[in-house]
């Protein structure tokens, strides 16, 4: 049987068959996946959905991945929760979180690409997988290159979270530290993909990872009953799932499994690295490169590969880009695990504190249904807010003691 999928220049159009590539010869332009729709309108249906598995897989006729492959994983399909505390504080009714914080098996959205990618990397011969990463991604690639039988090689900047980096190592991984921020990183292991047969995940591997990012669109869609959002609001890094999201719910919409809606994208970066916002809100063609500095490091991404992707979508769907500080961030990560008990890490204080704004200037309105993705666990980034939680001096087993520990918070309080 025919392959009902291949590589398509995003700009001019070439086709390029499957092969570890990532951008087209022709026109330097990326390459993304292209389905042959006639063949997945026979294939994805409700109804197959429906009765697959209780994870990706269940979108597999829409994921590139070989003819009568297999997978164990079960990645994906997180909740998608009705978020009415954390609602009435923003002022909007309709509020849902889809919580990847709590993904199969790192604690990140990117467990779902990796999953994608390595299915890739099967197919292609690899016996060495690899990643440039601000940390989530290094995780996912350690943690499921152990379970599929791959030598692992990790490339990170030399300051990332100690969770991260542990995170990594635990698994066997082959850990590099760079002395450099995310760009530099990845320029590196663009070369080394050129001299080694690896295959690198978000490089020669990349348009067949990216796609894993849409199983996050599929599930939002299903879990609201069949049908989309008026809002989502997506954290940017790459600017790879913003994208990825708008094309499950375009496919969605073409193959008549929802019904047709204008959804508006909304864009959330860190103002200490927020080329796409900045470009967005400055109305620009072409975003600038910025020199992170941020602690919401899985964001610090200054030169985006999806970055004018990611704006254009945007702008197109009528939505809008913003960005908070580190002290925002850190107020989104609070307000978020004390409204709703979700504890995201640094980029859930990014997107949480982008959906406030986002209210508050009117680009969401409150009867409107709004999805806030939240991408990664609170677990791996504890540095960003232990200074805002000091210990309470330890007190004796006794009653009394309690009783005066008690009433000297109370009184602490009246006196506030």
């Amino acid at each position: 049987m025919a392959e009902h999928y291949q590589l398509k220049c995003r700009e001019c159009g070439k086709l390029w068959g499957n092969e570890p590539r990532s951008f087209c010869d022709e026109c330097l332009s990326p390459l993304e996946v292209s389905y042959d729709m006639d063949v997945a309108r026979g294939r994805f249906t409700r109804e197959n959905i429906e009765a697959g598995p209780t994870n990706l897989w269940r979108y597999n006729a829409l994921l590139p991945l070989p003819e009568g492959f297999q997978s164990t994983l079960p990645t994906g399909f997180t909740p998608l929760v009705e978020a009415h505390h954390l609602g009435k504080q923003l002022g909007t009714r309709n509020l849902y979180v889809k919580n990847d914080a709590v993904c199969f098996p790192t604690l990140s959205f990117k467990d779902r690409v990796v999953a994608v990618a390595l299915a890739a990397a099967r197919r292609f011969g690899f016996k060495v997988v690899s990643c440039s990463s601000t940390g989530n991604l290094a995780n996912a690639v350690a943690a499921q290159a152990a379970r599929e039988g791959f030598d692992a090689w990790i490339f990170i900047p030399a300051d990332l979270e100690p969770a991260k980096i542990i995170g990594t190592q635990i698994f066997g991984a082959k850990l590099i530290r760079i002395a450099g921020n995310y760009d530099q990183v990845n320029r590196l292991c663009s070369q080394i993909a050129e001299k080694f047969p690896w295959g690198f995940v978000n490089v020669n591997l990349r348009p067949y990872y990216a796609e894993g990012s849409k199983t996050v669109g599929y599930e939002i869609a299903e879990q609201l009953g069949w049908r989309l959002p008026d809002n989502i609001v997506v954290p940017m890094a790459g600017g790879s799932l913003i994208t990825k999201i708008r094309k499950s719910f375009s496919e969605l919409i073409a193959l008549g499994l929802v019904e047709e809606k204008k959804v508006k994208f909304f864009g959330a970066q860190a103002t200490g690295c927020s080329p796409i916002s900045d470009a967005v809100k400055r109305r620009l063609d072409q975003f600038e490169p910025q020199k992170p500095a941020t602690i919401a490091r899985s964001l610090a991404i200054g030169n985006p590969a999806d970055g004018f992707y990611a704006s254009r979508a945007i702008r197109e769907s009528g939505g809008w880009a913003e960005d908070v500080s580190d002290p925002e961030i850190v107020k989104g990560i609070q307000l978020l695990a004390e409204t709703e008990g979700i504890f995201a890490e640094t980029a859930g204080g990014v997107t949480t504190s982008v959906t406030r704004k986002l209210i508050e200037q009117g680009y969401i309105g409150p009867n409107e249904t709004t999805v806030v993705c939240i991408t990664g666990n609170g677990l791996k980034t504890i540095d960003a807010v232990s200074q805002e939680y000091a210990l309470t001096p330890a007190i004796a087993p006794r009653l009394t003691e309690f009783e005066s520990f008690i009433n000297d918070r109370m009184a602490a309080v009246a006196g506030k």
